[in-house]
């Protein structure tokens, strides 16, 4: 068992113990923020079945009929307004929000509630026209144009104050309406651009650098800045991460990454409170992974968490990982899933594959059972103008039903049925997560994974994967931000996360002394904060928590590397830490052939009640899952964690709990094959009360709930 104390881990990195404010991790932060509010608990007893409306272009006699179609269709919440500002503001300071109140006079008569949304993705022209410095400029020194959306830099000051000054009059003139269910920030935020190279973008990264540094000296330090004479002495002459012949330091590059992602997450704090001026209704905003955004910060502005997805039938699997991830991004708050399609995707030149028959009921299905309040589209009407022509809509142009209308329909049955299962019953607390850092993921993209076919080449793509394996094999799971708590969990797994924290480490060292077992990835405590390499040891204070030596970090691709992991042999690929274990230490893991033979790439080491299992290198090719399986069902077997079921390729099992404490299971296939799932003795039929076999056979896109016993 490890020797090294909370007092030695820091020491170890010399720092002290006693953390101030600005080094707390973001969800403490975020959870001060929260707590501020007063925001009512927003549940409403009821689960939503929402669509995007755009009022503002068509006209008002079709609001009425709108309305009338969306009470047969059981829709329930209308969201508006995310790209209405020109409608709203045609001149600076020329404001009128009347369209969209009579809308919501509308709509509140009618039963239908309203999610508003702050209009800040697409400012009027007014704003940019003339003043290039105002928009947004990428890497190479384009400046965006107004035409599309995102074109705008948020971090110039007079794009903020108009932000500022749109938010607070529609928050004054709309935030009170009892049609309001909810406020939406922005939309889809940094979906089309990235980092921003504006002057006043370069200007507010100086000052970033300021408060994190303090001193060019602790700058120039931190990142060994005597290399290729990049040497500074004022933090006015660091540059950004624009285009050289060459590359940027590693630490600049990631560096800029983050000060970009965390200023919009901030960006979104100021909407938070120029909403709450004048409103107290609870804020989300519709996020994605693959958004160039700090996630995990932005939660800070939110009272409950949203995403948006456009799978096709065969990606059903990203709905199940999105929902694992933002279901536990605001701990207890249910979260919404604010834009899929009706039908298939679409914009200029492109289109996805349209939705099988009942694959868009299943996907509602599988939202509202893992834990989702809000299932909704994008859009009421098929948009006759603009640069998403071929997006699929509940209606068409010409105002008919669309070959998404009934599927629509199959949703509002499904959701009638699934209500009252959902209302009554709580989803269980998964006992494995996966680990999601959004500091990692910029590390990722300044210093790319070893690339090889088959192997996911965005950071969202490898967590996607570990989820995907955690999936199929049957457990129930989750994914949590780098900074959220451990509470119920026994399987921790951390893959990817070059750079381990003092306080991660020390979270991980508590979990694992009750009893928890984390399995640290590869790539996992390669790189130290600011993306430089450990000198201490090859994966710094991981390394010395784990009990090993690294003797090597070496690159495997294309060598014909093999390993032997608890009796499964795979070849290995991408880096590999190469370790000697110490006393105390065990090895699970050994390279077998290339350089490096007889050196461990997998050990385990006793931490209090738990284990902390380090995994370096990647298996690959046809032996690949067998070995990333054995491992997970090793280690969960260890703490306990059974599979719910042996499942086949697409079955979900989603555990729930009645408020009579009755375990109940949502069962869903979410392919059009039929499958077939196996059943704990004495499981009924919760709807029909019917008793239920050994096995459970379900059609293509069906769920089945029953009440099982004795597990």
């Amino acid at each position: 068992m490890t020797s090294i104390s909370r007092r030695g881990l820091f020491s170890l990195a010399g720092k002290s113990a006693a953390l101030s404010v600005a080094c707390l991790p973001i969800a403490s932060l975020a959870g001060t923020v929260r707590s501020t509010q007063s925001t009512p608990y927003y549940r409403h007893n009821k689960l939503i079945h929402g669509v995007a409306y755009y009022p503002e272009l068509w006209p008002d006699a079709d609001v009425d009929a709108d309305i009338a179609e969306m009470q047969s269709l059981g829709i329930n919440v209308v969201r508006m307004a995310e790209f209405a500002w020109s409608t709203m503001e045609p001149e600076p300071g020329q404001l009128d929000f009347s369209l969209f109140k009579n809308v919501m006079d509308k709509m509140h008569a009618a039963g239908i509630q309203v999610v508003l949304c702050t209009p800040t993705a697409t400012p009027p022209v007014w704003l940019t026209h003339g003043h290039p410095e105002r928009c947004h400029k990428n890497d190479k020194g384009e400046i965006m144009s107004h035409g599309a959306r995102q074109h705008a830099s948020y971090e110039h000051p007079d794009v903020r104050a108009a932000c500022s000054n749109i938010i607070e009059h529609m928050s004054r003139e709309l935030g009170r309406h009892p049609a309001l269910i909810a406020w939406q920030l922005d939309n889809e935020m940094k979906a089309h651009v990235s980092e921003d190279y504006s002057d006043a973008a370069i200007a507010n990264w100086h000052t970033w650098l300021a408060k994190r540094f303090t001193t060019i000296d602790a700058l120039n330090k931190a990142w060994g800045t005597h290399i290729w004479s990049q040497y500074y002495t004022s933090f006015e002459q660091v540059p950004a991460s624009v285009t050289t012949p060459f590359l940027h330091n590693a630490s600049l590059i990631t560096a800029y990454k983050l000060f970009c992602r965390e200023s919009v997450a901030d960006f979104m704090v100021a909407q938070r409170q120029s909403i709450r001026k004048y409103s107290d209704m609870p804020i989300t905003h519709n996020d994605n992974p693959a958004f160039n955004i700090h996630h995990e910060r932005a939660m800070r502005a939110q009272d409950f968490a949203s995403y948006d997805a456009y799978p096709s039938a065969d990606q059903w699997a990203t709905l199940a990982f999105r929902s694992d991830l933002y279901r536990a991004a605001i701990p207890g708050k249910p979260f919404w899933l604010m834009e899929t399609s009706v039908a298939h995707n679409g914009w200029l030149g492109n289109h996805q594959p349209m939705h099988p028959e009942g694959f868009l009921a299943a996907e509602a299905s599988l939202i509202y059972a893992l834990g989702g309040e809000g299932f909704c589209y994008w859009l009421w009407r098929q948009q006759r103008t603009g640069a998403e022509l071929p997006h699929s809509a509940v209606k068409s142009a010409w105002n008919t039903p669309s070959i998404g209308y009934e599927e629509v329909k199959k949703v509002a049955a499904v959701k009638a049925r699934l209500e009252p299962v959902i209302l009554d019953t709580t989803l269980e607390t998964p006992p494995i997560a996966i680990t999601y850092s959004d500091h990692a993921r910029a590390m990722l993209e300044t210093e790319g994974l070893d690339k090889r076919n088959g192997f996911p080449t965005r950071y969202r793509g490898v967590i996607e994967m570990w989820h995907k394996h955690v999936l199929d094999l049957g457990y129930h799971r989750e994914v949590r931000f780098e900074n959220a708590a451990l509470d119920g969990l026994k399987l921790l797994i951390t893959p990817a996360m070059p750079y381990v924290s003092d306080a991660f480490l020390l979270r991980a060292k508590d979990f694992m002394e009750q009893g928890g077992v984390w399995i640290a990835g590869p790539v996992t405590g390669t790189r130290g904060k600011e993306h430089t390499v450990p000198t201490d040891a090859g994966l710094g204070l991981l390394e010395k928590l784990a009990g090993v030596t690294t003797q090597y970090v070496m690159p495997l691709t294309g060598t014909g590397a093999t390993g032997e992991l608890l009796g499964v042999s795979s070849e290995l690929s991408g880096w590999c830490a190469a370790m000697i274990a110490r006393e105390g230490t065990q090895v699970i893991g050994t390279l077998t052939q290339g350089r490096g033979k007889g050196l461990a790439f997998a050990t385990e080491r006793n931490i209090g009640k738990g284990k902390l299992v380090l995994l370096g290198a990647m298996p690959y090719g046809e032996h690949k899952d067998t070995m990333l399986n054995a491992l997970i069902r090793h280690y969960a077997s260890e703490v306990g964690v059974n599979p719910l079921a042996d499942v086949a390729a697409g079955v979900v099992i989603v555990p729930r709990t009645n408020k009579r404490g009755q375990r109940i299971w949502i069962v869903l296939n979410m392919l059009a094959d039929t499958r077939s799932v196996a059943l704990p003795a004495s499981a009924t039929d919760l709807l029909t009360g019917k008793p239920l076999g050994n096995t459970l056979t379900l059609d293509g896109y069906t769920q089945h709930v029953i009440q099982v016993k004795g597990i």
